[in-house]
């Protein structure tokens, strides 16, 4: 199968009324469309051009994960010294090697969780850094084409 006809079976063919949006391979549309891109009503057209992103999520998200990652190792640290005593005070108890057991498991466990939000924390500011490049890098570009907000109003 050539390039435009794996174009045309995704999309439709590019001569039909709007360039392939309303009539696909099937007559009922195109094969492909963004999930976000509901076909308005009237004209079968998707979506309403206005995407928009911003950082806010993605840097929020970023300071929950190291606020969990802090709090996390926080937690792990009081284990160990909240154990302390144990083995001397029930000495003979099969117990004591069980609750040995439990603590090394959960340390494991928070310190898993601590590692996690650490990458976590670091991998979300990363995408909040580049989408807000990206969205710097389009306004700029766009006001190179229109000469910027004022430029179009006149």
């Amino acid at each position: 199968m050539s390039y435009s006809e794996r174009w045309q079976e995704l999309f439709g063919p590019a001569d039909g009324p709007t360039g392939g949006a309303v009539d696909g391979p099937t007559g009922g549309g195109p094969a492909m469309r963004l999930a976000s891109a509901a076909p308005e009503p009237t004209t079968g057209a998707g979506g309403t051009g206005n995407l928009q992103h911003s950082k806010g999520p993605w840097t929020s998200a970023s300071a929950t994960a190291g606020e969990l990652r802090t709090s996390t190792e926080t937690s792990r640290a009081a284990l160990g010294p909240g154990h302390e005593g144990v083995e001397t005070g029930a000495a003979g108890l099969s117990s004591v090697a069980a609750l040995k057991s439990v603590l090394t498991s959960w340390e494991e466990r928070l310190q898993a969780v601590r590692d996690e939000c650490q990458q976590l924390e670091g991998t979300l500011l990363k995408v909040a850094k580049e989408m807000g490049e990206t969205d710097a890098a389009i306004e700029t570009s766009f006001k190179g084409v229109g000469g910027g907000k004022a430029d179009a109003k006149r």
